[in-house]
């Protein structure tokens, strides 16, 4: 239940064959390009999690496995910094908050950085983009071959400028010595040095201490952000190759199903079209998307669908379908079952979680290119060397043949891992002979991507009259086990996650279960805070040693007012907290229901806390996002299907967030200088659903206890204070 397990958990589920790989030759070409200069390889020993899998120890290229991460650095003979890493960039905007902290290593403006992200042909191997995982993990790598290159020039500089090495300083791309002016840029200076330096295990360059951060700490503007707002950016749907064709793939009438017969006579006489078939996989090809689309239309395919469950009976499903329980896999800690016994006030609940889709601006889209070296595919994706491993393997390609380009991303909330339109684009490129576009629609987004996991999470607890929390169980059916732990001083837990079969293909979103276990406990918490007649927030803190959580609860409570205002007809405060991924995050919510039960959301106030922070425009864009997304999730996204189809496979169907939903968001942001900084992708998402059930309840006496909470408005809601209570 550490971070450092999630990742691994959520790692296996999406690629169970993860593989470390080493720089291609494609790479080295590319550095030739950029002419002589300084190269840093930052080494250090392998974690468990990054051995190689297999028997063989070697990689898709027969080569011996290193034992090194490599983090590398290039510094050019103009001064140019080039950064490689295998991270993404997906609208997070982590190309800055990287940017920002090389530069701050190498005393130079975040524009005098190049990041180059994401290509397999050009980066380290890494796990992917998931996790919040890029500021805690890739960060101090990157800064600590920054600082090694920092320390290399200061050399050089010493023996170039003939003075002592501590009067040095480097600042602006040039090592200058105080005393007599003199100064050397950073270019001149890495011609001297053609070949690698490395720094050794445990003996690595001093890193800036972060209360003497300049550059990093500070709200550096988005890189490149003004391509983005005048649609300058280019993305995977934007890109053109010479002679390039469309593809579109022939979808099944639904889910598990098989193809009975196929009639392609009529689809293969339209003029410019290949069709494309092996086994149930078919696709077509054509000059443009719409033409490929029309040859899809004519096919004359006939499926066998199999009778599958539907939301209706979602969850007595998963429930059923669930795996018999280990009690090795489960978190036990004294007596549950004896101190409930004792307790005066207990309680017993059950709350679930609809399935909901990523629905990213950009769908899943890629280019497939074909040639002599074998294939280069760009694709927006989260991992792109897990990609590059699927395409290898589903082709039957060594690795080294393979290289997967990600433009930055249109977003992906974790729905990208897979390598699902890549694959498709692949084939029908190979089949076409030609380079190939695919790009899917928002009905097979909404259909065929994997979906947040649904769940059913059961709760038992019990107190002392005076609040005291003396007994905790908690059982995850489906959802997940991410922030299943509880942060509250209680003795005795039972708490364990419960696999299921699920109906819908399902993966990462967001704060993976997070959402839904911190909706139940801090639902719960907000239930037995009402049985024992004690004040929410009150009842948190009595219950809350962790420093952190207290921190952020009181700061949100503060900054909304909490006990100081009260809330207007037919209105109500709800509040919840929580911590996932080494941040602490709390949740005011403050919602007026009507009369006819629909609830509008009034304000948010969000307090985070993440350690250092990097770059505060950047966290406060995060947690803002995170906000305007969990809205969705917490009032009506939920996925409607019968039979193996999804019925709300539409926008016009599909219940997204619109304007009108975004009440007025304030972040308060802790900055902890004394602490490493964590990640913050994820966590911010985990406490509005909550918070709005437990204002919900404030202003209404309606416990609701499923997400979403009110896609159709309140029900049993009575105005002018005659609401049934659960």
């Amino acid at each position: 239940m550490t971070p450092e397990s999630e990742l691994e958990r959520e790692l296996r589920e999406h690629d169970a064959a993860a593989r470390l790989h080493w720089f291609d030759v494609d790479r080295r070409g590319f550095l030739k390009t950029l002419g002589g200069g300084l190269l840093v390889c930052l080494c250090a020993p392998a974690a468990p999690a990054q051995a190689p899998a297999g028997e063989s120890g070697r990689d898709g290229l027969g080569r011996d496995l290193p034992r090194e991460l490599a983090a590398w650095l290039h510094i050019g003979e103009d001064g140019r910094v080039t950064v490689f890493t295998g991270k993404v960039e997906m609208g997070q905007n982590i190309r800055t908050s990287l940017a920002q902290q090389v530069a701050e290593e190498l005393r130079l403006p975040v524009d005098a950085i190049l990041m180059v992200m994401g290509d397999t042909g050009l980066t380290p191997w890494d796990a992917g983009t998931f996790g919040s995982r890029t500021t805690p993990t890739m960060a101090p790598r990157l800064r600590a071959a920054a600082a090694t290159a920092r320390e290399a020039l200061l050399d050089l500089a010493a023996q170039r400028l003939q003075a002592p090495r501590a009067s040095l300083v480097a600042d602006g791309g040039r090592v200058t010595d105080p005393a007599t002016r003199q100064a050397v840029g950073y270019g001149e200076l890495a011609r001297q040095l053609s070949k690698a330096a490395v720094m050794p295990p445990g003996q690595g360059a001093p890193l800036t201490p972060v209360a003497e951060w300049k550059i990093a700490g500070t709200p550096v503007a988005k890189v490149g952000g003004r391509d983005f707002v005048t649609g300058g950016h280019r993305y995977t749907s934007d890109l053109v190759r010479p002679g390039m064709m469309h593809g579109k793939v022939l979808r099944p009438a639904g889910f598990q199903a098989t193809l009975a017969s196929l009639d392609t006579a009529r689809a293969a006489q339209m003029p410019g079209v290949k069709i494309v078939r092996d086994g149930d996989f078919v696709g077509a090809v054509g000059p443009d998307a719409g033409t490929a689309q029309r040859a899809i239309e004519a096919l004359g395919a006939r499926w066998q669908v199999p009778p599958q469950p539907s939301n209706r009976e979602l969850f007595d499903y998963l429930k059923q379908h669930a795996e018999a329980g280990d009690s090795d896999d489960a978190h036990v800690v004294g007596a549950v079952e004896q101190a409930a016994a004792a307790a005066e006030i207990k309680l017993a609940q059950t709350y679930t979680v609809d399935y909901i889709a990523h629905a990213p601006l950009e769908p899943r889209a890629a280019v497939a290119e074909w040639d002599g070296a074998g294939l280069t595919v760009w694709t927006g994706t989260q991992r792109p060397f897990a990609v590059r491993d699927e395409l290898a393997e589903v082709l039957r390609l060594p690795a080294g043949q393979v290289r997967v380009i990600v433009p930055d991303t249109g977003s992906a909330y974790g729905g990208k891992h897979t390598a699902d339109a890549a694959v498709e684009a692949a084939r029908l490129a190979r089949a076409a002979g030609k380079p190939v576009k695919l790009v899917w629609t928002r009905e097979e987004e909404l259909t065929w991507a994997y979906f947040r996991p649904a769940g059913v999470i059961e709760v038992r607890s019990a107190a002392r009259a005076d609040g005291t929390l003396v007994a905790w169980e908690l059982h995850n059916y489906n959802s997940g086990s991410s922030a299943i732990g509880t942060p509250y001083e209680v003795a005795n837990q039972r708490i364990q996650f419960h696999p299921a079969h699920s109906p819908l293909r399902q993966g990462s979103y967001r704060g993976l279960a997070a959402t839904a276990n911190h909706f139940a406990r801090e639902s719960h918490m907000d239930e037995l805070a009402h049985a024992a007649g004690i004040e929410p927030l009150q009842f948190r803190l009595q219950n809350l040693a962790n420093p952190r959580l207290r921190a952020v609860l009181t700061a949100a409570a503060e900054k909304f007012g909490w006990g100081r205002r009260k809330p207007g007809p037919g209105a109500g405060f709800g509040i919840a907290g929580g911590t996932e991924k080494g941040s602490f995050v709390a949740t005011c919510a403050e919602v007026e229901v009507e009369a006819g039960g629909s609830v509008r959301l009034r304000r948010v106030v969000e307090a985070f806390e993440c350690g250092a922070v990097v770059n505060p425009n950047g966290l406060r864009n995060q947690v803002e996002g995170a906000v305007v997304q969990a809205i969705g999730g917490a009032l009506f996204e939920a996925v409607q299907f019968e039979n193996g189809r999804i019925l709300n496979a539409r926008f016009a169907k599909y219940r997204l967030p619109r304007f009108t939903d975004v009440p007025p968001i304030e972040v308060v942001i802790l900055d902890r200088r004394d602490l490493p900084s964590a990640g913050a992708g994820e966590t911010p998402i985990v406490g509005l659903a909550p918070a709005v059930a437990n204002a919900i309840f404030a202003a209404t006496g309606v416990r609701l206890r499923g997400l979403p909470l009110a896609p159709y408005g309140v029900p049993r809601f009575q105005p002018q204070g005659k609401a049934a209570v659960s």
